[in-house]
């Protein structure tokens, strides 16, 4: 073959594969890569990261050795030295701290408002204690966080325990923390009324729903039937006295609401409409949950209402999530609604980001 044909048919080949090479990168760029969900722009972010992350490491392994050749001279230089290495620390902790967050996707309701909704489960009487110091935590850390927390459903017993109870909380990662309260807390314990000592054990039930803006959720007057009727339940001398109480029921969707917390019927009614958007956000929320992938299905409610999270054992005087299979104890503290609340929270937390990271991993060598 001639030399100048030979170098025309190399030229033609290498731009042909030019142009498949740039059809298969679009094409993967808009379907993401492999079906991961991944852009090679966040591909080649990761890469420069864990480029960088080898990097510091080994800049952090120098100055280890430079900190201990400098030790007992305890000088300017070993000061400089160990700040050094302390600011290369922090930075490969914020850099991998970042890999996370574009690996993981960010919940899609994250930025949410939230109301949960708490039902005193299996147990009776002890039951509906249980749910009223749950109720009593939650309520006690979004004052603690500096929260908005308000009440919109309060359903008492005469000894002091709640069947129901509704609270909406507004702040900043609300959701974030409180998605992982979502589902059955157990409590075993020897109950106040309990004579003989005998450790009883009892549920409670939480469901954690993001709170839409009336943006969002967009309901027809036309849709809606009102009813109003007196407040009942243990309270106060005021309760059974005005027809406060109101009912809300949409049609479209069978949903029902109240709320009596108010004496005044127009609050009540802004209250049961809030908690209605709620339900009416979830329900939307569910069918898009259905329609995407296992990863991001972590990404939203991580227990169904019926699955058991956690037990608190008093005698014991332990707490474990059964989900992340952490055990801490200090009930009493925890039930403060504090920074032990706040930390397991943040174990959660982490141990769910290990579990999408490892589920898209799977779903990526799997493709």
């Amino acid at each position: 073959m001639p030399h100048n044909q030979m170098s025309q048919g190399v030229r033609s080949n290498i731009h042909g594969d030019q142009v498949v090479g740039k059809d298969r990168a679009e094409k993967n760029e808009s379907e993401g890569i492999r079906g991961s969900g991944f852009s090679f722009e966040v591909l080649n972010n990761i890469h420069n990261l864990i480029n960088e992350i080898e990097t510091t490491k080994e800049e952090i392994k120098e100055l280890e050795v430079f900190v201990s050749d400098l030790k007992e001279l305890k000088d300017d230089l070993y000061k400089t030295a160990v700040s050094e290495k302390e600011s290369f620390e922090n930075k490969l902790n914020e850099m991998k701290k970042e890999i996370f967050q574009l690996i993981i996707p960010e919940d899609i309701v994250g930025d949410k408002d939230i109301i949960l909704e708490l039902s005193a489960g299996v147990g009776g009487q002890e039951a509906m204690l249980f749910a009223r110091d749950m109720f009593e935590m939650y309520c006690h850390y979004a004052c603690w966080k500096g929260w908005d927390c308000e009440i919109l459903k309060f359903d008492e017993t005469d000894i002091g325990g709640i069947k129901n109870a509704h609270i909406a909380v507004s702040g900043q990662n609300a959701f974030k923390i409180f998605k992982f309260e979502s589902g059955v807390h157990r409590v075993q314990r020897v109950p106040k009324t309990e004579k003989a000592g005998r450790i009883h054990t009892s549920t409670m039930t939480v469901a954690v729903l993001p709170q839409p803006t009336e943006i969002e959720i967009v309901i027809n007057p036309n849709d809606i039937e009102l009813e109003f009727k007196r407040s009942g339940g243990a309270g106060g001398q005021h309760v059974n006295t005005t027809d406060s109480c109101v009912r809300i029921y949409h049609k479209p969707s069978g949903i029902v609401t109240e709320s009596q917390v108010e004496r005044n019927q127009h609050r009540n009614r802004e209250l049961a409409m809030k908690s209605l958007r709620a339900k009416l956000y979830e329900r939307q929320l569910e069918a898009v949950i259905k329609e995407t992938s296992s990863s991001r299905k972590m990404q939203i409610g991580t227990a169904g209402r019926s699955e058991k999270v956690r037990t608190y054992n008093f005698v014991q005087d332990r707490i474990t999530d059964h989900r992340a299979h952490i055990t801490i104890h200090g009930v009493q503290s925890f039930l403060r609604g504090e920074e032990d609340f706040e930390n397991l929270s943040h174990m959660i937390q982490q141990w769910h980001n290990i579990q999408s990271l490892a589920d898209i991993l799977n779903k990526y060598n799997s493709t």
